[in-house]
């Protein structure tokens, strides 16, 4: 079992920063990628940016050249630095981690942080 613990939410004017952090712990043997997804009201969770192991990163269109993500290995740690940010931001932001196991990949979720952005 495995355990995401998320933090940093919270609300913030437009053009202001935001920093999400996720700590995992529990069984993990090796991490594959964390990332961090988001679901406003009545939309569909969607990807916002994802981290290798080795440090690739991709991101949604919609945030590219504002959001930025980075992990901590040794802690097991992903940031999501967050800045110019705009209402349409606004949404419930959710960790994510994937490992490899013998047996396939495991798939685990953080039970969210609300972000809202509003003047």
């Amino acid at each position: 079992q495995v355990q995401l613990v998320e933090s940093g939410g919270g609300l913030v004017q437009p053009g202001g920063s935001l920093r999400l952090s996720c700590a995992a712990s529990g069984s993990i043997f090796s991490i594959n990628a964390m990332g961090w997804y988001r679901q406003a009201p009545g939309k569909q969770r969607e990807l916002v940016a994802v981290i290798t192991s080795s440090g690739s990163a991709n991101y949604a269109d919609s945030v590219k050249g504002r959001f930025t993500i980075s992990r901590d290995n040794a802690k097991n740690t992903v940031y999501l630095q967050m800045n110019s940010l705009e209402p349409e931001d606004t949404a419930v932001y959710y960790c994510n981690l994937r490992q490899e196991r013998q047996w396939g990949f495991q798939i685990s979720w953080g039970q969210g942080t609300q972000v809202t952005v509003s003047s």
